[in-house]
């Protein structure tokens, strides 16, 4: 059973003899998935118990839980209903986001579930991205209060309805779905959905590496207000290493930041306000379990809708717990062009630089990371610059994904002065494939 937000998996093994020689194996020689080492150990559970399965036609559960990673575009109950209702009638559908984004689909029968189950498991919603890891949620129902953008009720369709005309047919923003059901799903045939108009590249076609538009909703000081849930919370900090502006340099990779506030009664622990909801869904989706100076960092949705500048006291290395970044020029959303040139991706060992004047050298980099007491890369290269450039860009590669998390949080925009220079260059980086 996958518990893909916790980057964790049970196995049940026919007997416990075969579970032993899998943690012994393990122990001995390290067992790497996908260049990760992967840790065995046994777990408190006797067994994996699931609601049914698909197939056995009198087992099951009618509701679904999709766990939708690498959300590169917004999901809601619209983006849901049109995936999974041509598959099987779809009832009331449920949207959280804690630990990433989850959602609860409750079809008409324990049949339908299935055959969603069957056909959609594994498939992009959106081509490269919005995959779709789908099993039997725990509740045989679904309760829902109110229709909106994150929950709804197809059997009551005027529940606690806002911003909808009353009597106007509710229609899928993102047109029909592939009608065809097969029992052997959809296979590798593509992905479920078009972009949205608004993510499409005019008349290019979707790049292999989704560049990423400017989010719906804009920073709050762009329109005055803060779309609810654009606060994420990260605990785990290392007290002695971390304080706002390197919180910045590491969030501001996946959204514009506006706010950062350390939390006086819980040690560690920072309030991030983001320009939008979405910016936050791809903070928790890439940030969530990442080792950050030997810890491990918690990144979750907050309750608080803004950062409030209250309880400032002073960080062990002498700044401010509290700082305000919206008019930062080193926010990299701020604008539709600024916007799409960002390559967004997880955490990596290989960092992309740029913006770094042509005087810049490896040993300039490798006397940055001695100066700042990070681990330095081991392999470094500079992409050739057009006769007219004024900046150099290339790529850093590190041991491990941890140490250029560490790099990049650290150097991302450290001013890099030019003798006889009158402006410092600001050194920009991001993570590379």
């Amino acid at each position: 059973m996958m518990m893909p937000f916790k980057r964790q998996a049970l196995v049940e093994f026919e007997n416990i003899e075969s579970a032993k020689k899998c943690v012994t194996f393990a122990a001995d020689e390290p067992v790497y998935i996908a260049g990760q080492q992967a840790f065995f150990n046994y777990s408190t559970s006797k067994r994996i118990t699931r609601p049914g399965n698909t197939d056995d036609p009198s087992g099951g559960n009618k509701v679904l839980l999709l766990s939708i990673q690498n959300p590169l575009y917004p999901i809601t109950v619209d983006v849901l209903y049109t995936v999974c209702n041509p598959v099987g009638k779809v009832q009331r559908i449920v949207i959280f986001k804690r630990n990433g984004i989850q959602a609860m689909v409750e079809f008409e029968s324990v049949f339908c579930a299935q055959k969603a189950k069957a056909a959609l498991n594994g498939a992009d919603i959106y081509a490269g991205c919005c995959t779709l890891k789908i099993e039997y949620a725990r509740p045989t129902r679904l309760n829902v209060i109110r229709n909106d953008n994150d929950s709804w009720d197809y059997t009551k369709p005027y529940l606690g309805r806002r911003d909808r005309g009353k009597g106007r047919q509710r229609q899928a923003i993102l047109g029909e779905h592939p009608s065809s059901f097969r029992h052997d799903g959809y296979g590798s045939h593509g992905p479920l959905l078009p972009l949205p108009s608004r993510y499409r590249m005019g008349s290019r076609d979707t790049p292999e590496l989704v560049a990423y538009p400017l989010p719906q909703a804009s920073s709050s000081y762009m329109h005055g207000g803060n779309p609810s849930g654009s606060v994420v919370m990260v605990s785990g900090l290392h007290q002695l290493k971390m304080n706002c502006s390197r919180v910045f340099n590491l969030f501001c990779l996946y959204g514009n930041i506006e706010k950062v506030k350390f939390m006086k009664t819980i040690p560690g622990t920072a309030l991030v306000e983001m320009g939008d909801e979405y910016a936050v869904e791809r903070a928790v989706t890439h940030l969530n379990n990442v080792k950050l100076f030997g810890k491990r960092l918690n990144v979750c949705v907050s309750k608080q809708h803004s950062v409030v500048p209250s309880q400032i006291f002073e960080l062990e290395d002498g700044t401010s717990s509290y700082k305000d970044f919206a008019m930062s020029k080193n926010n990299r959303f701020t604008s539709a062009g600024q916007a799409s040139k960002n390559i967004i991706q997880p955490p990596s060992c290989v960092l992309h630089y740029y913006n770094v004047p042509l005087c810049v050298t490896e040993e300039t980099f490798v006397k940055l990371c001695e100066d700042h007491e990070v681990l330095s890369f081991i392999k470094y290269k500079v992409f050739d610059p057009k006769p007219s450039a004024k900046t150099l860009s290339g790529l850093l590669e590190w041991e491990c994904k941890t140490d250029a998390v560490e790099a990049l949080t650290v150097l991302n925009h450290y001013q890099i002065r030019v003798p006889n220079g009158s402006n410092p260059y600001t050194l920009k980086l991001c993570f590379s494939t």
